[in-house]
């Protein structure tokens, strides 16, 4: 057995079916080529391609110095290939997702669920998103003279509803690298766009970003291409009907006691994080609460009432999408809106047009313009528009401190990166080691 697999063409037809396998799956028969060379390795023998190494050494082995630089050089080649094609480590770094996802949470997230989309920027440091480790942003890991357009290879299935997704952030395209984590056109609403762009002193250099360099996010894909959502006193509803309960997702609770202070360890034992311990004046408490956290602080004896905190309907919050008074939308009333999905069309407006305008002009990179009134698409009068892309719906189930699809809308399939699969680690930042590892979601699945 041992003599047919150290076989030449054994080890030929092995890597090289292999090979050929992936690039029917690439799509790319160019590739093909490179057949050529599994030969030559295995077969043939003619070209020296692991030049770092000699071809003939004394003895037979190689010296300790290459034989690292081999180790490294092909876990570098295999480590990237499973990052850009089968799955990719992710940490939780914000609450957005609490309790389904907690801050610490470290998971894979699979490229193969939806396909892997192949990177815009190629040419890209190993391991490094967008800047290189302890320039604070400053440079970035990657150039842009390659740019490829967006390409997804065939997947395991479908975006459906209430899948955890991550995602290149959509208004992640510009940013201001002294708030490198902050929305750039939240910071623009904020500030006015001048200021943001002429202060480089306290606002830092202002740069863009490819779609696959943007940050990532990670929500809960609420709606799909074609779903028509709208929420109403914080309930989500998907073609009228109310989204199904996850007992992680949590709201925003005005807790009041007798006045006496909660005892610190009943919060931990609640398991409500430090950072989410909001008080007020006259023994009143903000928290965000789980269906199951909510009836245990309940039960309290020093509590007196609890009530969920909603913003009234009408209400309008200029920070939530489309950022206009035609629409008196708040976190939670909204709607209703459909989502957009590739193929169909709808009808513009000045009115509806705030909802339309990013996609029109930046993710599907049009040149919209508004003149006298009307509205033009590549110079040409347009009172309806086709959209090219998919598009979904992204909310986090920490509802009331989530930055999320309601105040940034849509986010297009081509920032779509995979789907969060397996928590594979969590480490709680408010403990200390050993006490700090959450044994209990080590190896957990994500649902």
């Amino acid at each position: 057995m041992k003599k047919i697999l150290s076989n030449k063409w054994v080890k030929f037809s092995f890597w090289g079916l292999l090979y050929l396998l992936w690039v029917i799956w690439l799509g790319n028969y160019w590739f093909l080529l490179g057949l050529a060379i599994i030969f030559d390795i295995y077969v043939s023998k003619k070209v020296h391609w692991a030049f770092w190494k000699k071809k003939n050494p004394p003895n037979g082995k190689q010296t300790k110095t290459v034989e690292w630089i081999d180790a490294i050089i092909f876990a570098v080649i295999a480590a990237s290939f499973i990052r850009l094609f089968f799955f990719e480590a992710y940490v939780i770094p914000t609450s957005s997702m609490e309790k389904s996802m907690m801050v610490g949470d470290y998971l894979f997230v699979s490229k193969v669920a939806y396909g892997p989309k192949m990177p815009n920027t190629p040419l890209s440091f190993p391991f490094v998103h967008q800047s290189m480790p302890l320039t604070n942003y400053k440079v970035n890991s990657y150039v842009e003279w390659i740019k490829k357009p967006y390409n997804r290879l065939g997947g395991l299935s479908k975006i459906k509803n209430d899948d955890v997704v991550v995602f290149n952030f959509p208004e992640g395209d510009t940013v201001a690298l002294n708030f490198p984590s902050q929305n750039y056109y939240e910071l623009c609403r904020m500030y006015g766009r001048n200021r943001v762009i002429s202060d480089e002193r306290n606002f830092g250099k202002i740069v863009s970003r490819p779609v696959d360099k943007k940050e990532n996010y990670i929500k809960r894909c609420i709606g799909i291409p074609g779903d028509k959502l709208e929420i109403i006193d914080g309930d989500v509803f998907i073609n009228g009907k109310k989204q199904k309960e996850h007992p992680g997702k949590q709201y925003n609770y005005i807790v009041t006691t007798d006045g006496s202070l909660f005892n610190q360890k009943v919060l931990d034992k609640l398991k409500i994080a430090n950072d989410d311990r909001e008080m007020f004046s006259g023994g009143k408490y903000m928290f965000p609460l789980t269906q199951k956290q909510l009836a245990e602080i309940k039960a309290l004896k020093n509590v007196t009432s609890v009530e969920k905190y909603i913003a009234p309907k009408g209400t309008y919050d200029p920070s939530i999408f489309p950022h206009s008074a035609n629409f008196t939308w708040n976190v939670d009333n909204f709607g209703p809106l459909e989502i957009p999905k590739k193929g169909t069309s709808v009808e513009l407006s000045l009115t509806n047009l705030p909802i339309y305008e990013r996609i029109i002009d930046v993710y599907e990179q049009n040149d919209l313009t508004v003149r006298n009134g009307q509205i033009y698409i590549n110079g040409q009068v347009a009172t309806s528009y086709t959209f090219k892309l998919d598009y979904y719906w992204m909310m986090g189930d920490n509802r009331h401190k989530s930055a999320d699809s309601r105040y940034w809308g849509f986010v297009p399939i081509d920032h779509v990166v995979g789907k969060a699969s397996l928590i594979w680690m969590s480490l709680d930042k408010d403990k200390k080691f050993p006490s700090k590892i959450r044994v209990n979601r080590i190896f957990k699945t994500v649902k």
